[in-house]
């Protein structure tokens, strides 16, 4: 099985959604107690919203 990459969404929740859902397509393709063969990154969105309040979008675009 070829690993996925995925980046995840702006908050924990969405990138909780995505995960479940990688996984339950595995185990409906695969059968058994088959996971999908993924790496998963977040964004910490509290990082992102500072930059938003202080109007900072260079930051925001690196």
């Amino acid at each position: 099985m070829k690993m996925i990459g995925v980046i995840g969404g702006i908050s924990w929740e969405s990138s909780t959604e995505y995960y479940r859902l990688l996984n339950r397509h595995a185990k409906a393709r695969l059968g058994g107690h088959h996971n999908a063969r993924s790496l998963l990154l977040t964004v910490d969105f509290a990082l992102v919203e500072a930059n938003q309040r202080a109007g900072d979008w260079v930051a925001l675009g690196e």
